[in-house]
């Protein structure tokens, strides 16, 4: 079991260097921002699309195979789970069935200058709208068994699938092609307007970058546990369910200890470097320079946006 390598997530992709690599930071998190706030109060259409913008996205930056599996396959299949799961469950509206033919008890006191029902003139629908859009009846006996789809239920689906890839997917993709020091330096940099209301910019950025770097640390960490527990065979079947919680117990509480432990290792480093203040001692993380195709880059974020007012409506 190899957790570096089974749940990449917020890990950065040094090789191979796509063309996201090479877009400034400040310009992919303008896009990130647009991406998690466009579905918002959007239509199921243009939830779909950004779906596929993303990806399509993956596709011509050329990730590799490995690495595009991992991260969205798993994310695809719990998305199409989810919808199947709401798509099948109650859309929550009380609707109470009225018949379309007067009932028996009607028609007995059924007054006799009136047309009776059966001579009434058969009329079409006026639209083909249609609630329920699939009604499956399996068995009625013992229990009513069965599942019903309706236009509430499909624009649920549509509506928590597309947020939930959406925002777990743009982020991933943006950790994955964006370094640490690039990500802090360009927030910092967005953030310098900030300064001016005592906020302090410069201590967030290097909290921010410690703890982007501490996520590598953290997956190795849990991957020496679960080995070392792995090697040892244990008999989980004598130990019951009271050791197996025992064991993994300590396990967890290793893990806070060294955890606590890299971290003290590192702000010991830091210490010995002679790092009192982030103001003192000032660290250029990266170089920031907007280059043709980052203004590239954003003026399709002015298009993006123009489509999300002209084709995205209102959910």
């Amino acid at each position: 079991m190899d957790l570096l390598r089974s749940l990449p997530i917020g890990l950065y992709m040094e090789q191979p260097v796509t063309w996201l690599h090479r877009i400034d930071a400040r310009v992919k998190v303008a896009w990130l921002l647009s991406l998690l706030l466009a579905p918002v109060l959007a239509n199921s259409p243009w939830r779909i699309a950004i779906v596929v913008f993303l990806v399509l996205l993956t596709i011509t930056a050329r990730i590799p195979w490995r690495v595009w599996r991992q991260q969205m396959g798993l994310l695809l299949v719990f998305g199409v789970i989810i919808t199947l799961l709401v798509l099948i469950a109650p859309d929550g509206i009380a609707i109470s069935q009225q018949p379309r033919l007067p009932t028996a008890e009607i028609l007995a006191n059924w007054p006799e200058d009136l047309t009776p029902p059966e001579r009434l003139p058969i009329l079409p629908d006026a639209t083909g709208y249609r609630y329920d859009l699939i009604n499956v009846q399996i068995a009625e006996r013992p229990f009513n068994l069965g599942f019903n789809v309706t236009q509430r239920s499909l624009r649920l689906a549509i509506k928590i699938s597309t947020l939930l890839f959406t925002l777990i997917y743009a982020t991933t993709l943006f950790l994955l092609t964006t370094a640490p020091e690039e990500i802090t330096e360009g927030i910092a940099d967005l953030m310098q307007p900030l300064r001016r209301l005592g906020l302090p910019v410069t201590e967030i950025s290097l909290t921010l970058t410690l703890a982007l770097r501490f996520i590598p640390l953290v997956l190795e960490e849990v991957q020496n546990l679960v080995r070392s527990v792995r090697t040892r065979a244990i008999k989980w079947q004598k130990l019951g369910v009271r050791g197996s919680l025992q064991i993994w117990l300590m396990v967890s509480e290793r893990l806070i200890e060294n955890l606590l432990l890299r971290a003290e290792q590192i702000a010991s480093a830091m210490q010995v470097r002679g790092f009192t203040s982030p103001d003192q001692h000032r660290v250029v993380w990266h170089q920031l320079r907007l280059r043709w195709w980052d203004w590239l880059v954003l003026s399709l974020l002015g298009l993006f946006w123009w489509g999300r007012v002209v084709f995205g409506g209102v959910a």
